[in-house]
């Protein structure tokens, strides 16, 4: 699938930086795309393919820190690679520590850029995978009527039919009827399964 393609982006305010990281990330099969700032780049909508940000630190806009901060909220499945002309180390601690990929230092060669991308992109892959996985069950989740939501809310506690039946005052017919219908609409497989349903979509947290 073309849409498939893994897209690298690159914020790089030297254009000769620009130029030969487009070539090398052409050359390994991704699409490239170059922005010499932090807000040219931030006004580029989100990429739903497989991601990764080259990024340098020293920006004329918003510094590469910075960047990282609002790329880790907004942008979860975009890993970043930090590039630098003078790294010190307690920059690279810090971006390292927010979640960067890799801190590499001007020149770098070709083959330590190719195996962060790889990295990065397996990251990014992962994330995806686990945000599509996320929708599903919330999705699952809102197909329950409101009746069914309540019944779940309480089951997942640990609570017995007839203590839900208690609780909502209705029949404890009425609550394994749906309790029944949602282990169905949850695809839940048991018990067990419900409750870690629950546990990552945050019910009763």
């Amino acid at each position: 699938m073309p849409q498939e393609i893994p897209l690298v982006f690159v914020v790089d305010d030297d254009i000769s930086v620009r130029e030969s990281l487009e070539l090398l990330i052409r050359s390994a099969g991704w699409q490239p795309e170059m922005f010499e700032s932090a807000q040219q780049f931030l006004s580029r909508p989100r990429a739903l393919v497989p991601n990764c940000l080259i990024l340098d630190v020293n920006l004329p806009d918003l510094n590469g820190l910075d960047l990282q901060k609002l790329v880790s909220v907004e942008r979860t499945e975009m890993p970043i690679i930090f590039v630098t002309g003078y790294g010190d180390v307690p920059m690279t601690v810090k971006a390292m520590k927010a979640g960067a990929v890799e801190f590499l230092t001007k020149p770098f060669s070709e083959e330590s850029m190719l195996a962060a991308l790889e990295q990065a992109l397996d990251r990014s892959r992962t994330a995806l995978a686990l945000e599509i996985e996320m929708q599903v069950l919330r999705d699952r989740h809102a197909s329950l009527s409101r009746r069914e939501q309540e019944v779940m809310a309480l089951v997942i506690t640990g609570l017995l039919n007839k203590q839900v039946a208690y609780e909502l005052g209705i029949s404890e017919i009425t609550v394994k009827a749906h309790r029944g219908r949602v282990m169905e609409k949850m695809q839940a497989a048991s018990f067990a399964d419900l409750v870690n349903i629950a546990g990552r979509l945050r019910i009763g947290h």
